[in-house]
């Protein structure tokens, strides 16, 4: 039972690729939270939606690769600049001029390509653990991500990011990894909601959307920095087990923006402390988007009362 029905919701098609948005709320701005890996679908944002289409216009849809959208065969069908273009269609379906972004993981990719792209629709960015190539992951992983195509003798901890253990263990692959996301105690709901999102795909989409093209250099990151032009926040957990923190804090320093740490969260920080930031989102989209501010000091007072 979902908490809230979408005012309005459709489809819109590009290149053959048919792609379900829906619409919440009649305030002002919109608010477009945009899609992360194709590993979920919009309901990830199922904590937001709800509490932001009481005071703004939420706009969400589902990535090509999972939920009521489309599966394109292909790395090519994956690449971000196909979800950017997904997400301006969107928009217009949806009759949304411009938007406040908030971008969860490798949404981040997304939102620095639009934002950079199309300053003209975007009233702010809001990135949450941001998965951009700003600082090393753990070895481990990066040694996995280095040999995602090759067969192993084992598969144990981040070896199992892995196409060939996709393909064959592809359920223990999404428990192993919605762990990582959700690794602060007492997570199982967030975990079993997020294996069963994963169920909803399969691993040679998956695998496509892995190898697709995406923004693999710091370099290209920094060139998107500074071609942006509206207010930055980002939001990151100090415990994130699946990008560090580091990449969050030299994105809003490249970006201009405000970094907010969260202590003792992890990469899903807008599913398992939403009150905490969902306050600093408002806060954001209150001062970034043309509502007026309801009181100074709400994203303060929601880190004091959390640190309570």
């Amino acid at each position: 039972m979902r908490a809230l029905a979408p005012d309005d919701a459709g489809f819109i098609e590009r290149d053959g690729v048919p792609v379900y948005w829906e619409r919440f709320g009649d305030g002002d701005p919109t608010v477009l939270f945009l899609p992360t890996w194709s590993i979920v679908h919009s309901r990830c944002w199922k904590a937001q939606v709800p509490y932001f289409a009481r005071h703004f216009r939420v706009v969400v849809f589902d990535g090509r690769g999972n939920g009521r959208s489309g599966r394109p065969v292909g790395r090519a069908a994956y690449a971000e600049s196909e979800f950017v273009a997904d997400a301006l269609a969107v928009m217009d379906a949806s009759d949304t001029d411009d938007a406040v972004l908030v971008s969860w993981s490798r949404g981040a990719q997304r939102a620095l390509l639009f934002a950079a792209g199309h300053a003209e629709r975007v009233l702010g960015a809001a990135f949450i653990c941001p998965a951009v190539p700003l600082a090393p992951v753990v070895p481990e992983r990066a040694r996995a991500m280095d040999r995602f195509e090759e067969p192993r003798d084992s598969y144990e901890g981040w070896q199992k990011w892995n196409a060939h253990y996709w393909r064959s263990e592809y359920r223990d692959f999404l428990e192993f990894f919605m762990g990582q996301i959700f690794c602060e105690p007492h997570s199982t709901k967030q975990i079993e909601d997020a294996v069963g999102w994963g169920l909803e795909t399969d691993p040679e989409t998956l695998i496509s959307t892995t190898l697709g093209p995406w923004i693999g250099s710091r370099d290209e990151v920094l060139d998107l920095c500074g071609a942006i032009t509206c207010p930055v926040l980002v939001i990151h957990g100090e415990e994130d087990r699946v990008r560090p923190p580091a990449i969050g804090r030299a994105l809003a320093e490249a970006a201009g923006g405000q970094y907010v740490p969260l202590a003792g969260c992890g990469h899903g920080p807008h599913a398992r402390k939403p009150v905490l930031v969902n306050a600093l989102l408002r806060e954001f989209v209150e001062r970034t988007g043309r509502s007026p501010p309801v009181g100074a000091g709400l994203a303060s007072q929601a880190q004091e009362g959390d640190r309570t």
